[in-house]
């Protein structure tokens, strides 16, 4: 019995004998059979959305230079409500705006209206995934009733697995600009191109190449407009709590190349530190801290590094509150 046992537990340990050599008909989850390049990047992002996680880095937990105060609402129907509040601490010019979202769930249309104090109104309606799956069609319109200016922009935009494309039509009557941008990715590595036409003057006024890798911590963007600026960022998180960003800008016919370096670290659930720093020894601070579900309070500083004692620092106070 014993020795019988002993080959039995030989023939496991052999190559394709064990549950891969019972299951033949089966293709079972192993990395010969395992899908390549599919999961790591289904949908690229927009070409706006390019280098996003880099730029949020940048920009995101710092308000330095003005006092802010939002406030976010839904009603039990489903309105949402978006009211926004911010005045300038060097000029004392204040302004705001109001937003009002609904969305029709069931024919994929959402409404999207918004009103500023510069006295301008601005409509959004779009329809996604109706006509075809990855479809998305929106018109927005703005009207100014001081002046009685008026302008419409018909968006599209289409996305699927490796491809990312959209194209916009404003009209005007000396003749509609058409911007268009498509994304195209594959196992991580992103391709985008991005245009603008002006059809009155049949003129190409705008053209963008961006190329980049997306990996799960770790993020390359470089980009080219109209061949004369040239960029690139790189993102890493470090780990769950830490995440740095670089990020380069140089300008054809200029010797100055702009450069910065960002990091975000989360102190706990509820609280963060943003800080940023640029070739022009301009240091920037951000804390973040959530007191409670849907109340978030923003203190951000910047620091003239070549001017310590001479003033000209910046800070900045947001409130935000959500129900």
């Amino acid at each position: 019995m014993a020795e019988k046992g002993a080959q039995n537990a030989v023939q496991q340990d052999k190559p394709g004998k064990g549950k891969q050599g019972e299951n033949k008909g089966d293709c079972v989850t192993c990395q010969h059979h395992a899908p390549r390049g599919h999961g790591t990047m289904a949908v690229p992002p927009a070409y706006s959305d390019l280098g996003k996680s880099a730029k949020d880095l940048f920009n995101k937990g710092y308000g330095y230079g003005a006092l802010k105060l939002d406030i976010k609402t839904k009603t039990q129907s489903g309105v949402e409500f978006a009211t926004s509040g911010s005045s300038n601490t060097d000029t004392g010019k204040s302004g705001g705006h109001l937003e009002t979202k609904y969305k029709v769930s069931e024919l994929g249309l959402s409404f999207n209206q918004k009103w500023n104090t510069d006295n301008t109104l601005t409509t959004e309606l779009t329809m996604e995934d109706q006509l075809a799956k990855g479809l998305k069609l929106g018109l927005d319109t703005s009207f100014v009733p001081n002046t009685g200016k008026k302008s419409a922009k018909l968006k599209t935009g289409y996305k699927r697995d490796f491809i990312n494309m959209g194209c916009d039509l404003d009209f005007d009557m000396a003749g509609p600009t058409v911007h268009a941008a498509a994304v195209l990715g594959y196992e991580g590595w992103l391709a985008g191109y991005q245009l603008a036409f002006d059809t009155a003057k049949s003129k190409l006024t705008q053209h963008n190449f961006a190329l980049g890798y997306k990996a799960h911590d770790f993020q390359l963007h470089t980009n080219v407009n109209d061949a004369t600026e040239f960029g690139g960022s790189i993102y890493q998180k470090v780990n769950s709590k830490l995440e740095t960003a670089v990020h380069l800008a140089w300008t054809a016919g200029s010797n100055n190349t702009r450069f910065g370096i960002g990091a975000k670290y989360q102190l706990d659930k509820d609280a963060s530190l943003s800080t940023k720093v640029n070739n022009a020894c301009l240091v920037g601070v951000g804390y973040t801290q959530t007191l409670r579900p849907g109340v978030k309070l923003t203190l951000s500083a910047v620091i003239d590094g070549k001017n310590v004692h001479g003033g000209g620092h910046k800070v900045g106070l947001g409130f935000e509150l959500e129900a």
